[in-house]
């Protein structure tokens, strides 16, 4: 399954959601599969999920599977996410347009909504970045807030180490309930530490967190992760007729980059993707006043870039945050 890659960009990646694990599974295995065939994007062309292909990629039986897609898409197809654009705009969505059952195939065909689309299949090398992970790597998490944990900090594969996820959105991207999880040593024990762990011992990854105060009140976590070392194959001894073993070898994931020769854009557009990076990658409460709206923080700091210079001082600003241009 080397190419199980699910791709999305990193703004649909920090959407803010709430999914099971099951329907976060379909969406999932629907990147891969619509990246690989090109179907899914359109409704004359609706993407095929064969109840096989969940079975094999999740380890559960093929009727297992057909009911947890079954379950899942009818109620993924009434989900909204929501996401900031690279004007500060927020934006919301649902995942897909229509879905459709085919009980005697075992299978269920989908169509993205446009955003998701351009989510997944838009790689112009300018506007976007990407976050890609294998499949494989999230397919035997148990909990789905371990999953979208991954989700979120693999994007900063490059560095090791996260900016800090603002606490409320934090929540939000891992689909978490206003109700949900209020206090917290229960938000920690529920659901932090779990993840945590859990990836650490089932992931190519192993991760740490730091929580970050303002006077007493935490406001936000920042995490540090580390690939795990591959092993070396086991050779079989001298008069050993059995087959050679491959020991599990982690693959590593990487972020895809835009590309080196990327046309500049005027100083206009630099200001509105600097403000756009800030809201995606969730660093407004970094830079916006006490007495601001993130409005008007937006608007003041485009006013200030007013020269390249000072485009490329908040450029520097926000890579010591993690931010990749």
């Amino acid at each position: 399954m080397s190419k199980d890659l699910v791709v999305k960009t990193n703004r649909l990646n920090q959407a803010f959601q709430v999914l099971t694990l099951a329907e976060l599974h379909i969406v999932q295995l629907a990147i891969v599969d619509a990246r690989e065939t090109g179907t899914g994007f359109n409704s004359d062309t609706p993407l095929r999920l064969d109840a096989l292909r969940y079975a094999e990629a999740f380890g559960t039986t093929r009727q297992n599977a057909y009911q947890r897609m079954k379950e899942a898409e009818d109620s993924l197809f009434n989900r909204r996410f929501s996401f900031y654009d690279e004007d500060g705009k927020l934006v919301k969505s649902r995942w897909i347009q229509q879905v459709k059952y085919l009980d005697d195939q075992g299978a269920i065909e989908l169509v993205f909504t446009t955003a998701v689309v351009q989510g997944i299949s838009r790689i112009d090398g300018v506007k976007e970045f990407f976050t890609q992970y294998l499949l494989s790597q999230t397919a035997h998490l148990t909990s789905v807030y371990s999953a979208r944990l991954y989700e979120l900090i693999i994007q900063w594969k490059t560095t090791g180490k996260t900016p800090v996820f603002e606490l409320n959105n934090f929540r939000d991207q891992l689909g978490i309930g206003v109700n949900e999880y209020q206090r917290m040593h229960h938000f920690k024990a529920r659901v932090l530490e779990l993840a945590v762990d859990e990836i650490s011992s089932k992931t190519d990854i192993t991760v740490d967190y730091e929580q970050h105060k303002k006077g007493r009140v935490i406001t936000g976590f920042s995490f540090k992760f580390k690939q795990k070392k591959k092993t070396e194959a086991e050779t079989p001894k001298k008069g050993d007729s059995s087959p050679r073993i491959e020991k599990p070898s982690q693959i590593p994931v990487n972020i895809v980059k835009q590309p080196e020769n990327a046309q500049k854009d005027g100083l206009g557009h630099r200001a509105s993707k600097i403000t756009g990076l800030i809201m995606s990658n969730g660093l407004a409460d970094r830079f916006k006043r006490s007495d601001e709206s993130v409005m008007d923080m937006m608007k003041r700091i485009k006013e200030e870039i007013t020269t390249d210079a000072i485009a490329d001082q908040w450029q520097s600003k926000l890579e010591e945050f993690g931010v990749v241009f």
